[in-house]
């Protein structure tokens, strides 16, 4: 396709456009969990409750999803240049009144507002990369883009922790600012618009469309975002959002597939390669930020770590897969096939998750974690670079972009599913752990009599009366088997994780590849 080629970039231009897409990428992932170290700062200083602090993160995940299946489209009308500078441009300013906040609700839709401007980043930046890359180099160039989007999940919240213990939390949005100018200098000196991008008269905007994905997909990442802390479906504003998520995915559905333009190309799902690529960047999503959610959860509730050890924690993970994205993205370009490389990604996640499994107790030291998560790395860069590249292999011209917005909108999806189910799945094996343990404490047996005897002699030695004592030393025995009773329910949670993982493995092995090409990158513009 003589159109496509023409974005292909060579020499120092190719660099700078790179480093540029992939900075874009990285401001959005990392202000993805930057947030999550400085929730108590922003709490106390803007006089916030638990839930009310909350929405700093649910909104921005809102913002993020409704805008990231309208990308394409956007991308078409403005030019994907000018759409790219614009939302880096919204992205920035709203970092700037982010940190300029003096309430909550003022801060919750200024991130509302940077959300709706970073969806743009990450799948605008991953068309621009894979299109300034002749075919041949197209898994080199998803390997540099992947560097981005698994570690910054992992940056955000060690910078977070550093920034917030040596600044103040405006400054993790204040951080930002000049990067996000710079970026868009960058942006408007180098990136060219596809020269096919056809944009809609007025009339014929999809207006409809945009109002049932934005009450589809918005209400839908309010249940998954907030269900665990409102009690599900006993909660009434739960019920009515699902119901509303449930009927806009319908309703949305028969707009785009009947509508002449429609805001989102469905049709474009034809593709085999990207509904599969699709499927696996919802499980890949699910994967990485589950497990970046619930090992600082672990390490700071239950080994009492601070923010910022937690987050220094996947700093290996991060090393990992810096080393091993070059390596897949030469073994695509040579002709191993994606769904091998995928198959195998998988059962290293399930024997990570085995492995954490193994070694979670309530005193594991940090040094047990530093092969672990090296070991998570590994894996993550064996699933990324070749789901993607499977996914958009065969697409070609605007196509790119829309099986872009796919995956970008199912990754999320991916991860807010993660972690909405973890944190159920946690709660309820937490209640039936501690069931079970009570259920095996007899007071009459001599081992607790003994254990109970030893707590109390240790709280009288403190200065407390015998009665005193004995009640806080029943206190102490009930909160020993609270903890135990979290390590098993988190010892679960890595089970089912890697389960998950494994049942994939015999499904993708089933994928047909071609069997006259390398990968289908060779043949990603015929």
């Amino acid at each position: 396709m003589q159109q496509q080629n023409l974005l292909v970039e060579y020499g120092l231009r190719r660099v700078i456009i790179t480093i540029t897409a992939v900075t874009a990428a990285l401001l959005e992932i990392v202000d993805t969990t930057i947030v999550n170290v400085a929730i108590n700062d922003m709490k106390g200083n803007l006089g916030a409750t638990l839930t009310e602090i909350g929405w700093v993160i649910t909104a921005y995940a809102v913002g993020n999803v409704i805008v990231v299946p309208m990308t394409s489209w956007l991308s078409q009308q403005f030019g994907r240049r000018n759409y790219f500078a614009a939302s880096i441009m919204i992205f920035t300013t709203f970092s700037f009144l982010c940190g300029n906040a003096t309430g909550i609700w003022e801060l919750v839709v200024f991130r509302f507002c940077q959300g709706l401007g970073g969806g743009a980043l990450l799948v605008t930046s991953q068309t621009i990369i894979t299109e300034s890359y002749p075919i041949e180099k197209r898994g080199m160039a998803q390997a540099i883009y992947g560097l981005g989007v698994i570690i910054g999940p992992t940056l955000g919240p060690p910078l977070g922790g550093y920034i917030v213990d040596n600044f103040s939390w405006p400054y993790i949005f204040y951080i930002n600012i000049p990067i996000g100018i710079v970026a868009t200098l960058l942006t408007l000196q180098f990136v060219k618009s596809p020269k096919f991008q056809e944009k809609t008269s007025s009339r014929n905007i999809d207006v409809l469309g945009i109002v049932l994905l934005a009450l589809a997909v918005g209400s839908l990442q309010y249940v998954l975002e907030k269900g665990h802390d409102d009690d599900w479906f006993n909660d009434n504003i739960i019920v009515l959002l699902s119901v509303v998520s449930v009927l806009g995915i319908f309703f949305f559905i028969w707009r785009e597939l009947t509508y002449k333009n429609p805001i989102v190309e469905l049709r474009v799902l034809k593709n085999g390669n990207l509904r599969i690529g699709t499927i696996l960047t919802f499980i890949l999503g699910f994967g990485l930020y589950g497990s970046t959610f619930i090992i600082p959860l672990y390490t700071q509730s239950l080994l009492g770590w601070t923010a910022e050890d937690a987050g220094l924690l996947f700093i290996p993970s991060g090393i990992a897969t810096a080393f091993m994205m070059p390596v897949i993205g030469k073994l695509l370009e040579r002709g191993i096939k994606q769904q091998y490389l995928i198959a195998a990604g998988l059962v290293i996640f399930f024997l990570y998750s085995l492995w954490a499994y193994k070694i979670l107790t309530p005193n594991t030291p940090a040094d047990s974690f530093w092969w672990l998560l090296m070991f998570r790395g590994f894996g993550l860069s064996m699933l990324f670079i070749p789901i993607t590249t499977l996914a958009l292999s065969t697409l070609h011209g605007k196509e790119i972009g829309q099986g872009a917005a796919f995956t970008g909108m199912m990754r999320q999806l991916g991860g807010s599913f993660g972690v909405a189910v973890i944190t159920t799945f946690l709660a309820s094996k937490n209640m039936t752990h501690r069931v079970n343990l009570i259920s095996h404490l007899n007071a009459s047996d001599p081992a607790v009599q003994n254990r109970v005897s030893m707590l109390q002699h240790g709280f009288m030695s403190k200065g407390m009366t015998p009665d005193v004592a004995l009640q806080s030393a029943y206190k102490a025995l009930d909160f020993s088997v609270m903890k135990q009773a979290m390590v098993l329910s988190y010892m679960d949670v890595f089970l089912f994780i890697g389960v998950i993982f494994l049942i994939c493995v015999p499904f993708v092995l089933m994928i047909k590849g071609n069997k006259d090409k390398k990968v289908d990158l060779a043949s990603a513009m015929h």
